[in-house]
């Protein structure tokens, strides 16, 4: 396992797990769930995105990869993030600046996330800490090379994942959804929820 990279489960019970769901459908009604873009082929990404916090990651054939302060659908700034994600933020991070940015993953049914590498950011010293909620997810964590060895683990509502030090760069994804392994979400289906400092302090 590379180093740096750490994942503390069920650092939220089932009751908090769920007041955290509702802060964060109540972010939603205020800027929801899109469907984001790959650059240059326009393809759609599997998983719809919204964020909360001064910045949002977006991403569009037109504009690629970045962070904007507005949503790209209503145009509105993004609403705060909740206090809940800060406090952990606070307690789990080991940094001392506040997160700008918290990009919400909506995961379906089927949905994944390739094999990436979170280097949009201008401060590395800042880790990426995620938390999930709803149906497992089975998560992998490689090197900082693509072609590294990935190691594989279930993620369950509740677990913190933080990826800080070497293994801030390194390449991470989601290969499948375990569909009603939980019945956190009506709807079905997880959220993954990603804090991270964007720019230089």
């Amino acid at each position: 396992m590379i180093d740096g990279f750490k994942c503390l489960p069920e650092i939220l019970n089932a009751a908090e797990c769920a007041a955290l769901l509702d802060e964060i459908y109540a972010v939603l009604n205020d800027a929801p769930l899109y469907q984001p873009a790959m650059p240059r082929t326009g393809k759609p990404l599997s998983v719809r995105m919204s964020n909360c916090g001064a910045l949002g990651w977006v991403s569009d054939k037109a504009g690629g990869y970045r962070y904007q302060a507005l949503h790209p659908v209503t145009r509105r700034t993004w609403p705060p993030i909740p206090d809940s994600l800060l406090g952990i933020w606070h307690k789990y991070s080991d940094y001392e600046h506040e997160p700008e940015a918290c990009l919400i993953n909506y995961y379906a049914s089927g949905t994944r996330m390739g094999s990436h590498r979170d280097v949009d950011e201008e401060d590395f010293a800042a880790p990426v800490l995620s938390v999930s909620l709803g149906d497992d997810a089975v998560f992998h964590i490689g090197g900082l090379k693509r072609s590294d060895a990935k190691t594989r683990l279930t993620l369950r509502a509740g677990d913190l994942v933080i990826l800080g030090g070497i293994a801030r760069r390194a390449y991470h994804g989601v290969d499948r959804i375990l569909a009603g392994t939980s019945d956190l979400l009506p709807e079905g289906g997880r959220i993954n929820l990603t804090l991270r400092r964007v720019t230089l302090p």
